[in-house]
């Protein structure tokens, strides 16, 4: 069983940073994308940023040039950085990740139990 677990949310105030986490564990045979997805209040779920193995890194024009996505060598950590912090990143993150835990299983899509970001003065 794959399990995702965030850390690093909090209250922040405009224009400030935060990077959040997000470990991986369980079996993992391979990885087809991991990214960020956000959820505001009376709101969609939305895609913040992926990396996709086998393609170019996506972010949201809400927050490019404001968040980077990244992982670790082992590739079992994801990252989100997020520098200049508005009141509109407001939400619960939540880390995604689409990959076979097997090599006879068809890639699935993971979710993480979600952080609580809150940006306010």
């Amino acid at each position: 069983q794959v399990q995702l677990v965030e850390s690093g949310g909090g209250l922040v105030q405009p224009g400030r940073s935060l990077r959040l986490s997000c470990a991986a564990s369980g079996s993992i045979f391979a990885t087809d994308a991991v990214g960020w997805y956000r959820q505001a209040p009376g709101k969609q779920r939305e895609l913040v940023a992926l990396i996709p193995t086998s393609s170019n890194t996506y972010y949201a024009d809400s927050v490019k040039d404001r968040f980077t996505i990244s992982r670790d060598n082992a590739k079992t950590t994801v990252y989100l950085q997020m520098n200049s912090l508005k009141p509109e990143d407001t939400a619960v993150y939540y880390c995604y990740a689409l990959l076979q835990s097997t090599p006879w299983r068809t890639p699935t899509a993971y979710w993480g139990q979600g952080t609580q970001v809150t940006v306010s003065s």
